[in-house]
C-alpha cells in the first residue's frame, strides 16, 4: 500500500505548501480587511480566470454573495467569466483579449477592486484587465504561478504559489481564497461587534422589512363572515 509521500502530486502539494502560509498569510489578511472595509462601504469586489483559475474566481464570489462560515449578510462579488453571453460576444465582436477589460469598463468603479487568478501569470486577457482597472481606479490583486511574471508586475499586489504544476498552483490559490475569506469574515465580526450588531441578526431583520407592507397598506382585519 502507498503512503502519502508515495504520490508525486501529493508531494508537490506539500512541498509547495511549506512556505506558502508565512509568506501568504500577512497579505491575505490584509486584503480580506481591507475588502472588508471596502464592500461594506459599497464597493465591489470583480474576479475572474480563465480554464481551473475561473472555477477557484468563481468560488470566491459564491463565498461572499454565499457565506464561508457563518451567517452573515451578502456582499457584492461578480465573477467577470460566468457571464457567458457576454463574454462569447466579447470574444467575437472584439477578441478574447477584451473578455474581461470591457466588462471591467462597464462594472468597475474607483473604489472597486479586481482579483485576477492565473497559473501562469501571463494570460493576456486578464493582462489587459489589469490596465483597463487601474486607468479607472480600481485596485488589482493576483493570485499567479511562480514569480516574477507579467500579471504580478501588473497588479497592485500579487500571491506568487512558487509550485511547477498547474494543478498544485491552482490548489493552493483555493487555500488562499479561504485564508482571504477567513480575514474577510474575522473583519465583518468585529465591525459589528464595535456597532453594537450582529451580521446574522441584521441579515434577518432586513429580510423581515422587506416583506412587511408599507404604512398604511396593511391589509384590513377579515370578520368571521369572511367580509
Amino acid at each position: 500500500m502507498k503512503s502519502v509521500t508515495d504520490v508525486p502530486h501529493c508531494d508537490d502539494l506539500m512541498k509547495a505548501l511549506e512556505g506558502f502560509r508565512e509568506y501568504a498569510s500577512p497579505v491575505l489578511r490584509r486584503w480580506g480587511a481591507g475588502l472588508a472595509g471596502r464592500l461594506a462601504a459599497g464597493a465591489r469586489l470583480l474576479v475572474a480566470g480563465n480554464g481551473g483559475s475561473a472555477a477557484q474566481a468563481q468560488h470566491l464570489s459564491a463565498e461572499l454573495v454565499g457565506r464561508y462560515r457563518d451567517d452573515r449578510p451578502p456582499f457584492s462579488a461578480l465573477a467577470l467569466h460566468a457571464d457567458t453571453s457576454a463574454t462569447t460576444a466579447i470574444a467575437n465582436d472584439y477578441g478574447v483579449q477584451e473578455i474581461f477589460a470591457r466588462q471591467v469598463t462597464a462594472h468597475g468603479r474607483a473604489g472597486d477592486v479586481l482579483m485576477l487568478l492565473s497559473t501562469s501569470g501571463a494570460s493576456e486577457n486578464l493582462l489587459v484587465a489589469a490596465e483597463e482597472a487601474r486607468r479607472l481606479g480600481l485596485t488589482v490583486w493576483a493570485l499567479t504561478g511562480p514569480a516574477p511574471n507579467p500579471l504580478e508586475g501588473a497588479a497592485d499586489g500579487a500571491v506568487c504559489v512558487a509550485a511547477a504544476a498547474a494543478a498544485t498552483v491552482q490548489e493552493l490559490h483555493l487555500v488562499a481564497v479561504h485564508m482571504l475569506c477567513e480575514s474577510f469574515d474575522l473583519t465583518i465580526e468585529r465591525r459589528a461587534a464595535v456597532e453594537g450588531r450582529h451580521p446574522a441578526v441584521d441579515r434577518r431583520r432586513a429580510a423581515v422589512e422587506r416583506q412587511r407592507p408599507a404604512a398604511g397598506q396593511w391589509p384590513a382585519a377579515a370578520g368571521k363572515d369572511g367580509a
